[in-house]
């Protein structure tokens, strides 16, 4: 019968797990001398390797661990409290100024609609085949050629913090001084 090198190790290679076997009990044990049984030749290797939740800690230690507790803080914890509590009254204080709240949130909800559709539409076109390594490559390429147009020279770096500059005012309304 034909049998798996990898499943029945040869014989030098079991008295190797039977020495590992034993420094592992010994460790396990505490030293105390005690010697786990011999290994024999049909034993297969996996009832000499521990199992994988296996914790060797001692219960000697247990006691020590109980004692030993990490607790995280900031010295400047009032700072944080504060900048939330000004993030909700500013936030409070921009919902008050807005007149048409109906209308602010038929945006959000049609914002929400459009996010789960495109999320939808970009799960149905990667369950397809090849198209998914193709927009990939459409990907490389837009990025490889807007870091070439926008941010490789100085020149084209101005110009598109320009651009920026200009669609943020016509979004947000020119600010007067």
């Amino acid at each position: 019968m034909f049998r798996s090198a990898c499943c029945w190790p040869e014989k030098n290679s079991l008295q190797g797990l039977d020495m590992a076997a034993t420094a592992y009990s010994a460790a396990l044990l505490g030293g105390s001398g005690a010697r786990l049984p011999a290994v024999t030749a049909a034993a297969p290797p996996s009832v000499l390797l521990p199992r994988r939740n296996f914790s060797p800690l001692r219960l000697q230690d247990a006691s020590r661990l109980s004692l030993l507790r990490v607790k995280a803080s900031s010295d400047d914890t009032s700072a944080s409290a504060a900048s939330g509590d000004e993030l909700v009254d500013d936030l409070k204080a921009k919902w008050d100024a807005v007149e048409n709240k109906s209308t602010v949130l038929t945006y959000a909800g049609g914002a929400i609609v459009g996010l789960w559709f495109s999320s939808v539409v970009v799960g149905a076109v990667n369950s397809l085949p090849l198209l998914p390594k193709i927009m990939e490559l459409v990907g490389l390429g837009y990025t490889g050629w807007f870091v070439y147009r926008y941010l490789l020279f100085k020149e084209s770096r101005k110009q598109l913090a320009d651009d920026v500059e200009s669609l943020k005012k016509s979004i947000a309304g020119a600010e007067e001084e």
